[in-house]
């Protein structure tokens, strides 16, 4: 038995970090607050990047520390049941609870680390925001070009490989289960119906419906807490298959 996993901000709410599109998420409350994220916008305007960089300094994932059902994906792995985990977040929450790095797919980046926009040259992002109060606006120690976390941002490619590392998981796993996502977002979202049509048993555990439940039996279908559902979901498959 192997199992691909699609994790969304759900997993990452039962630690303390706010989701965007729930019902209470920041996008939600604060529609404008999406041009935090609008690479054309942070190219172009050097308010709205120091703003941008100012936001995500303040921003839980720094505070965060993996919860049960993070640690739940590393017991799955532990026991050799993991194929892939494709995460929609991108506060590296995987790494940090112990999984692979090489079984991480993180499909709309990260924040841990950043990048020139002119060079390429790469930044821990941390000590980025250690600085960033006597520079608001960071730019490249070597050539002088913009800064930006990695982070996929509206209007940028997902990074390279992403999704087809995502589907090459999808394709040797007997399974796929959605933790904590809406599926709204694209081409992200496009794995579940890719799945299906490659014949894999799909399990959604989310709080809320999703335009894609269709792909899952009822009876696959979980909103309990995933903090406490998905421990008890691999438990159930580590007693089973491992």
């Amino acid at each position: 038995m192997r199992i691909a996993v699609f994790t969304g901000a759900g997993i990452s709410t039962s630690v303390g970090i706010p989701d965007f599109r729930g019902p209470d998420g920041v996008w939600t409350k604060h529609p404008e607050q999406t041009n935090v994220y609008d690479y054309d916008l942070f190219l172009a305007d050097r308010a709205a990047r120091m703003y941008s960089w100012h936001w995500q300094k303040e921003s839980a994932v720094w505070r965060a520390q993996p919860g049960p059902a993070h640690a739940a994906l590393v017991s799955l792995e532990s026991a050799g049941l993991l194929s892939i985990i494709a995460t929609q977040n991108f506060d590296g929450l995987h790494e940090r609870a112990g999984n692979s790095s090489s079984l991480v797919v993180n499909l709309h980046g990260t924040i841990a680390t950043s990048h020139c926009l002119s060079c390429g040259a790469g930044y821990e992002t941390s000590a980025i925001m250690d600085a960033l109060d006597a520079e608001p606006d960071p730019h490249c120690s070597h050539c002088g070009g913009l800064l930006k976390t990695d982070v996929t941002y509206f209007g940028e490619a997902l990074p390279h490989g992403a999704m087809e590392r995502a589907a090459a998981g999808i394709e040797e796993a007997d399974e796929l289960w959605v933790i904590g996502s809406s599926l709204e977002v694209y081409p992200a979202a496009s794995l579940v119906p890719f799945a299906f049509q490659q014949g894999k048993r799909i399990r959604i555990l989310n709080a809320q419906p999703t335009g894609m439940d269709g792909y899952a039996a009822t009876s696959d279908i979980l909103r309990a807490p995933i903090e406490e559902a998905l421990p008890q979901l691999v438990q159930e498959y580590v007693e089973k298959y491992a």
